[in-house]
């Protein structure tokens, strides 16, 4: 009996979007929530750490489920002239974004230098998926220059890189680790 993991029907480039239209696995389309899988990837990491706070797994966890959304949504072909909105993502969800934002940012020293990724590993990992999101969100930038995206999702993805910034500086902070800054090379 064949596994219903592969179907084959992909061998040759190309890919279905929801409603079977066929693209090539090239596309700005597919690039786009691709990138946003492999950021959910990314944060299943940092959840998955035993060191992980509780409250930051469940934060994750719910940008996770607002990443598949957004993913779905955005493997939907959008019909000349309509603006679709994205399912699970609005205003209500950004402002969600910007109390946790707010909340690690209130209970972390402020700092006057430009932050280099690293500390502890935890730490670390929030850097990658911040970089992971920001191209994620180039991506998703770059379709919506050829095809209708909804500016929610767009402001959305700017935050959730914002927020794993926070997260990552939170995290050192908590566990006693010094932050590593940008020491610039002297002049010459």
């Amino acid at each position: 009996m064949k596994s219903s993991l592969y179907t084959g029907t992909g061998d040759a480039g190309t890919t279905s979007l929801v409603g079977g239209q066929r693209i090539s696995k090239t596309a700005k389309r597919l690039e786009a929530y691709g990138t946003l899988d492999e950021f959910s990837s990314f944060l299943g990491v940092v959840a998955a750490a035993d060191e992980c706070p509780a409250t930051l797994k469940r934060q994750l966890t719910d940008i996770q489920n607002r990443l598949f959304d957004a993913g779905c949504y955005l493997a939907t072909g959008v019909e000349a002239g309509l603006e679709p909105k994205c399912g699970g993502i609005d205003d209500g969800t950004i402002k969600e974004i910007e109390s946790w934002i707010d909340t690690l940012d209130a209970e972390t020293p402020r700092i006057k230098a430009f932050v280099l990724p690293g500390g502890c590993m935890l730490s670390a990992h929030c850097h990658v998926a911040r970089t992971v999101c920001r191209r994620a969100e180039r991506r998703i930038l770059a379709l919506a220059q050829e095809e209708y995206v909804d500016p929610v999702l767009i402001k959305w993805i700017n935050r959730l890189s914002d927020y794993l910034f926070i997260a990552a500086r939170h995290i050192n902070h908590v566990a006693g680790v010094e932050e590593i800054t940008w020491k610039p090379s002297p002049r010459k």
